[in-house]
């Protein structure tokens, strides 16, 4: 399959800062909202969360599964971009880098430091940003005020909600839309990936552990990362 040119894939600068412009749009639109509070209502019935916070097969499935997969798909990357370097030595591992042997170098590169650099940013600033997460609220039976980010920021407690960097793991993944032999299928990899990254959010919603806007402005983040990437690597 042939590439496109590099210019017909790669982000400019201006749609970077449009999706960083959508992030802090939404941050400040959505956070502390009676948007997130009718929609966290939703998942809290009776005085208690749709789902336990270990309740299984839910936990399993929405929560540790999909983390160790991420994980180990971002191992496995590393591991197919390091046996190129020691090609000579490890013949017998090339079987097993297979699947990704047509991505370049850059490619792998980019993918792994997407897939690293995205929720390593997302958990970073939700360890300064200081949000409380709803199950900690007194609105949801908790003994937290609802404070806005500003509040949050300037009382700097313990809490670590904002953004929500669990689905932010699986958001990074658009990471594959802006690989350039993935091109024609781009659309795709966006849908399928929104769709799986919102799965794991409204998990997190659903055990009270997170409001919609914190997943909301993950999933912006990572776009937008995801794409400032891109044009640093694809240049």
């Amino acid at each position: 399959m042939n590439r496109l040119p590099i210019q017909h894939q790669t982000p400019t600068w201006q749609a970077v800062a449009i999706g960083a412009g959508l992030t802090l749009l939404a941050t400040f639109s959505l956070e502390h909202s009676t948007v997130d509070i009718a929609f966290s209502q939703l998942f809290y019935l009776h005085g208690q969360w749709l789902l336990g916070k270990h309740e299984q097969p839910y936990a399993l499935l929405l929560y540790r599964l999909p983390k160790a997969l991420l994980i180990v798909w971002a191992v496995y990357l590393l591991a197919a971009r390091l046996q190129r370097v020691v090609v000579r030595f490890s013949q017998p591992l090339a079987r097993l880098f297979r699947p990704v042997h047509k991505l370049s170098n850059t490619d792998l590169w980019y993918l792994v430091t997407a897939l690293v650099l995205v929720p390593t940013i997302t958990a970073t600033l939700k360890a300064v940003t200081h949000v409380t997460c709803p199950n900690h609220l007194l609105l949801f039976g908790g003994d937290m005020p609802y404070l806005t980010l500003w509040q949050s920021l300037q009382i700097s407690n313990h809490a670590k909600c904002f953004p929500a960097a669990h689905a932010s793991s699986g958001f990074a993944l658009y990471a594959w839309a802006f690989v350039p032999l993935l091109w024609r299928w781009r659309w795709q990899i966006v849908t399928a990936v929104t769709l799986g990254g919102w799965l794991m959010g409204l998990y997190k919603i659903a055990i009270g552990d997170h409001f919609f806007s914190h997943t909301a402005v993950a999933m912006l983040l990572a776009w937008t990362l995801c794409a400032a990437l891109a044009r640093v690597f694809y240049r």
